[in-house]
């Protein structure tokens, strides 16, 4: 008996466990597969060190140290108690370490989002949150949806001379309205026409003591800040122990640079006023809520007294903002993680960031955080203070966790006017004007959108802004879709060219052009559509089609589909469309209008085929 046949003879019951383990080792590899993708804390946690963590912990305490100043003054742009601003600042970093694909990523509260925040969550009641953290939960859920459906592409009709623009707006509109704590001044409006007339109007109520602090603070930050880009030009020359100390030393100080200012402005103005009370009049951060915030699903409703504010209601004052902000913040944490990714060499998963972003969002409004994004300055701090893995996150999480409930007191002695300076010292970086030059040289339509987005986001928001520059954008990519270039080749019969194919913008375009060149200049019993560069046929479009034939049937002119791809075929023909006529090229349509009508002679059937 051969091996083969030996092989034959044997029963199948007893291949069926070989069988089955196999397929349970296929499955379960699947699954290893699965969960590796969905949850990347899987494939780095198994491999961290000890090394790892003596980084990620440096990196930790040094973003922290950023963060927390940052929070408490982002949480006065977005109108709310500062302790909202460090509740934004600890569920993120948690969420992101099991969730996130990038190991320099940090999420949490960043200005422009705060700003996003109070302009579509303006309440009648004073410091209340509700409004904001509805949008924290529903963005973060649409976040989610866009990743698990993979509806990342949406973010690339957001043009670069768009983006630009709103960053830009949203950095000088987020600026100037701090400019009023630096003055002292009260009672500002917050929209930016208003603000900039009235902080001029109330110049001569410049509280002295806050200006002094507030400019003092901003000179610091900028000559601080120095010291973590110190160019010791001396790389290929050895250094000492006591060297490298110190330079570290002055590139921590350097790095918490807004700790630092904090820290010293509230020691100054604690002892001013304890020496001259009576003279002394700093605008203080005032009581801040100690310990940390219940875990609870947001309220959907607003009740305070007789005052009641529906879902519904709530929803509609929102509007638009569902949408903005969540396209808003995943640009903002994309464009900033795909930047360091490139630099520091590894893959960034997009749609898993949607998730990632989306969960920490939908988690974080459980702790009352408002929506929070991707931070441009404390990403290049996790990433000079050379963060491993995501898990520096965690550590900054919990010494957010520490000062919520140890610092919170200390917190109420904060100026305004140096949390102000704190602010401006960040979003001035995000004013780019060497991008006007670039684009004046390149491309100058691109710079005509630009302006165009960064007049309406001052005039009428920056929500409105971004949307006007949206739809300027799109004009010139969609209008040669409406209006696509028909050339109707003047033969016998005549030939009808699509440059840009067939869809619903240039349905009813294609049909009155068809018609208007039938009844003025086409004069034939067969016209050829050449469809090779149609790729997709959409009901609008194959309607309009089916108008056009039955336009033509009564003047006895018959239209041959030509070069019509398999699939749109088989759609024109459960149309059920009659007197549909197809054929596979120009050469063959010919060949059979000439076997059909016989006065079509040789030499004109020649001339045809070389003109086509």
């Amino acid at each position: 008996m051969t091996e083969q046949e030996s092989l034959q003879l044997i029963p199948a019951a007893n291949l069926a466990p070989e069988g089955n383990r196999l397929q349970h080792l296929f499955k379960k590899e699947k699954i290893k597969l699965y969960l590796k993708k969905k949850f990347p804390i899987v494939q780095w946690f198994p491999n961290y060190s000890w090394q790892f963590f003596q980084c990620d912990f440096i990196a930790g305490m040094t973003v922290a140290m950023t963060v927390i100043p940052q929070g408490l003054a982002y949480a006065r742009i977005a109108d709310l108690p500062p302790q909202f601003g460090l509740y934004s600042s600890f569920m993120s970093p948690f969420v992101y370490c099991i969730f996130g694909t990038s190991k320099d990523i940090t999420l949490g509260p960043t200005a422009i989002m705060s700003l996003m925040t109070t302009s579509f969550c303006s309440s009648s009641i004073k410091n209340d949150s509700t409004c904001a953290l509805i949008l924290a939960f529903v963005a973060g859920f649409i976040q989610l949806m866009m990743g698990l459906f993979h509806l990342g592409f949406l973010i690339s009709f957001i043009s670069g001379p768009v983006l630009s623009a709103f960053t830009t707006a949203a950095a000088v509109t987020i600026g100037f309205s701090q400019v009023k704590h630096i003055f002292g001044l009260k009672k500002i409006p917050k929209d930016f026409i208003h603000c900039v007339y009235f902080t001029f109007a109330k110049l001569d109520e410049t509280n002295v003591w806050d200006f002094i602090l507030g400019i003092s603070c901003i000179i610091s930050l900028y000559f601080i800040k120095k010291f973590r880009s110190i160019d010791w030009d001396d790389e290929d020359e050895p250094i000492t122990f006591s060297q490298k100390v110190a330079r570290k030393f002055l590139w921590l100080f350097g790095t918490a640079a807004n700790a630092v200012v904090v820290i010293v402005a509230v020691s100054i103005t604690f002892a001013i006023i304890n020496i001259y009370p009576d003279k002394a009049d700093f605008t203080l951060t005032g009581d801040i809520q100690s310990g940390l915030p219940p875990f609870r699903l947001p309220n959907f409703t607003i009740k305070q007294g007789n005052f009641t504010q529906t879902t519904g209601e709530i929803f509609s004052d929102i509007g638009v903002g569902f949408f903005i902000i969540p396209l808003i913040g995943i640009i903002e944490t994309m464009a900033i993680g795909k930047s360091f990714a490139r630099k520091n060499c590894y893959k960034l998963d997009a749609t898993q960031e949607f998730v990632a972003m989306g969960t920490a969002n939908i988690l974080g409004s459980f702790v009352s955080a408002y929506p929070v994004a991707g931070s441009f300055s404390r990403t290049a701090i996790n990433a000079q203070s050379s963060v491993k893995t995501p898990a520096g996150g965690v550590v900054t999480g919990f010494v957010v966790l520490v000062a919520l409930i140890v610092l919170a007191p200390v917190f109420k002695y904060i100026p305004t006017a140096a949390l102000a300076a704190i602010i401006i010292s960040a979003v001035i970086q995000m004013v780019d004007l060497q991008i006007i030059r670039k684009m004046w040289n390149m491309q100058k339509t691109d710079l005509f959108i630009y302006f165009i987005t960064l007049i309406s986001s001052f005039a009428l928001g920056i929500e409105y802004g971004i949307l006007i520059g949206i739809g300027i954008s799109l004009f010139p990519l969609l209008y040669p879709l409406s209006r696509p270039n028909i050339q109707i080749q003047q033969s016998s019969p005549p030939v009808i060219n699509l440059e840009l194919g067939l869809q619903f913008p240039a349905a009813d375009y294609f049909e009155d052009t068809i018609i208007d060149m039938l009844n003025t200049t086409i004069r034939a019993h067969y016209l050829i559509l050449d469809c090779q560069k149609i790729f997709s046929l959409d009901y609008t479009a194959i309607k309009s089609i089916e108008k056009i034939i039955a336009y033509l049937e009564p003047h006895n002119i018959y239209l041959i589909l030509v070069g019509l791809k398999t699939k749109e075929k088989n759609k024109l023909l459960e149309a059920n469309i009659p007197a549909l006529q197809f054929s596979s090229s120009i050469e063959s349509a010919i060949q059979q209008i000439s076997e059909e009508n016989p006065r079509i002679d040789s030499e004109e059937q020649a001339e045809l085929i070389i003109n086509n």
